[in-house]
């Protein structure tokens, strides 16, 4: 995918005023309209002249714009990073015929619902959480970028803002928790309109989400794996003991049915095996190695059968 560069579509500076773009806006659109125009190309030039004012023209929108686009240029390789916009709010306003570039920074607002007039506009925005939290609950402390506009000068700042939010058991990834009344405000405030969190699921060396099921890494030792027995295994609902099967190899998996993350059907919790060799650091410590080299000798990259 390309970046667009939307400031060089609208023929503006990236310091631009509110007013300035929506004066280049208006001359390109007079320009390109193909009611209006006889320039060669003119329908798919307004079709990037709309695309890049519905960004630039949205206070919010801009303000993610400009941070994930830093050090891009026009026509560049560009991949999005995970979770580029979390922390973000957007309103959910609905842009039709634009690019899939467009479409993989903001098409997800699309989802959003019209608004009553007399009620402010449902808003969005990505955060990040443990999957633990999603299995115990939790309360975080969560803060938002919000983009403000300087009358004085037309420029767009960041702004923080901290929301005290319940992570109920259970909650997916990709699910949404609505905050009634925590979105954007109407003309007079006296109505706002309700903040919808997308959750998304922390990367973790320990932990992976499929579904209500999770996955944890769970280690043990080449006598547990090889002889079997009991192991304590700490998980996110406390200290549980297990039985390890004798002969277990890494990547064996145990499961513990309802100890994922909670929800109708249950999730299930899998520990998955993975055996860990101690270090020999001493001269008794090599001699052990040595010892099974020679009574346990066996080539495990010989092909079966062979």
């Amino acid at each position: 995918m390309e970046f667009k560069d939307y400031y060089q579509s609208l023929g503006v500076s990236k310091t631009a005023t509110p007013d300035e773009i929506k004066k280049a806006y208006r001359r390109l659109a007079r320009k390109f309209h193909p009611d209006v125009s006889k320039e060669e190309g003119a329908e798919a030039r307004m079709k990037e002249v709309n695309e890049a004012y519905a960004v630039l023209s949205d206070t919010e929108k801009r303000a993610a714009y400009d941070q994930v686009g830093q050090g891009y240029q026009a026509g560049q390789d560009f991949r999005p990073p995970p979770d580029w916009d979390a922390g973000f709010e957007f309103s959910g306003n609905d842009h039709a015929d634009t690019s899939d570039f467009f479409e993989n920074l903001f098409g997800n607002l699309r989802q959003g619902k019209r608004q009553r007039a007399a009620r402010g506009e449902d808003q969005h925005a990505k955060i990040v959480i443990d999957i633990v939290d999603a299995i115990r609950g939790a309360k975080r402390q969560l803060v938002l970028q919000v983009p403000q506009l300087d009358a004085a000068s037309g420029q767009v700042f960041m702004q923080e803002r901290k929301l005290d939010v319940q992570i109920p058991k259970g909650v997916r990834e990709g699910q949404h928790i609505r905050l009634s009344g925590q979105g954007k405000p109407n003309f007079d405030g006296t109505h706002a309109g309700d903040l919808y969190l997308e959750i998304h699921f922390s990367a973790d060396s320990r932990f992976r989400a499929d579904g209500r099921d999770v996955y944890q890494k769970t280690p043990v030792t080449p006598w547990e794996a090889a002889l079997g027995g009991p192991i304590d295994v700490a998980t996110p609902g406390g200290t549980v003991q297990v039985t390890v099967p004798p002969g277990s190899q890494t990547g064996r998996k145990l499961r513990l049915r309802g100890r994922g993350i909670p929800g109708q059907p249950q999730g299930d919790l899998y520990l998955v095996l993975e055996v860990i060799l101690p270090a020999a650091h001493t001269d008794r410590q090599k001699e052990i190695y040595q010892t099974m080299a020679r009574e346990m000798a066996f080539d495990p990259r010989q092909e079966p059968g062979a």
